[in-house]
């Protein structure tokens, strides 16, 4: 993951932002929160801590969380376009999804049809395995993978997603065969691991952060240990350059006029750098970013460039 999009782009919003007054108008409506993954995982937790700013900024605005689950967010973002595009129904996005999805052919959907106006945050890629499994280190995980080549079986959210690819390039960089699991999304996958019904998972740092009790982290996808995880080693620690991960953030259909796309990309550049949001987000492992309409172009660009190489290294598309 290339870092400067997230320090620059989040330097440009802080100094754009420095004030600590709302200057962004509320919305005229109610605000139509479209979700393309089922409650419970890191979408669902990102919109309900948008949610909370957003009252607390427009106490006279709900926002309306509803849900279309399906295909990997594949359903929901396939029929994103036929929403109305009047300036207050958003869809959640996810990358590298939107762009795996339709190289992989088995979606409704093309990357071009999707149209983003922010990113709001990325959450790192990492290894964990039930609080009671025998393999407490990373190294020990390798071990038993390599002892027993195809049974150890590692949850994930969605097919063709970040985890599909994260755990794809797990099993090629450490010579590994597991297989994977996919769930609906990470609110089923972190069940499953607590339950033991899967090996582990190859999700994201939110996950360990938020159930550490009942879950261990083997491995973080981050340039640094992450401060809440402070004795997990990152890949790079263990010989591999994976720094990596899931990107968020909303949508609107193509029909939403560009004055509104801006309206909505400024008022979310607000709720990200609201204190209390800039709480949740690290509480919770969310590293902020702010991708907005005026950087989106070349972002979009040099993103699709990269996943399309990634989704040719692991075959995806191909029959």
């Amino acid at each position: 993951m290339r870092q400067p999009w997230h320090r620059l782009a989040l330097t440009a919003a802080t100094a754009l932002i420095s004030f600590s007054t709302w200057a962004q108008p509320c919305p005229d409506k109610n605000v139509q929160y479209w979700q393309a993954f089922p409650p419970g995982g890191e979408s669902d937790l990102s919109a309900r801590h948008q949610q909370a700013v957003l009252k607390k900024k427009c106490p006279a605005i709900e926002t309306i969380i509803q849900y279309k689950a399906g295909a990997g967010g594949a359903l929901m973002w396939t029929q994103m376009n036929t929403l109305p595009g009047d300036g207050v129904n958003v869809v959640g996005v996810n990358l590298p999804h939107i762009v795996f999805q339709p190289i992989e052919g088995q979606v409704q959907y093309k990357t071009q049809d999707i149209t983003p106006v922010f990113w709001f945050h990325y959450t790192p890629d990492a290894l964990v395995v039930p609080a009671a499994s025998p393999f407490k280190t990373f190294n020990d995980f390798i071990a038993g993978a390599r002892k027993d080549p195809g049974k150890l079986a590692l949850a994930g959210s969605g097919l063709n997603s970040a985890n599909h690819a994260a755990h794809e390039r797990l099993n090629a960089a450490f010579n590994v065969k597991t297989i994977y699991a996919p769930f609906k999304g990470t609110g089923d996958l972190a069940t499953a691991v607590i339950g033991a019904q899967v090996d582990g998972a190859m999700t994201y740092t939110v996950v360990a952060i938020n159930n550490k009790d009942r879950v261990r982290a083997l491995a973080v996808a981050m340039e640094k240990r992450h401060p809440l995880l402070p004795d997990v080693p990152t890949f790079k620690e263990l010989g591999v350059n994976w720094v990596d991960g899931a990107y968020r953030g909303i949508g609107v259909p193509k029909s939403t006029p560009p004055e509104a796309r801006k309206r909505i990309s400024d008022l979310w550049t607000q709720l990200n750098n609201d204190p209390e949001m800039k709480e949740l987000a690290a509480r919770n492992g969310f590293e902020l970013i702010n991708i907005g309409v005026e950087q989106m172009d070349a972002f979009m660009k040099e993103r699709t460039q990269v996943y399309t190489e990634g989704a040719a290294r692991l075959g995806l598309g191909k029959k």
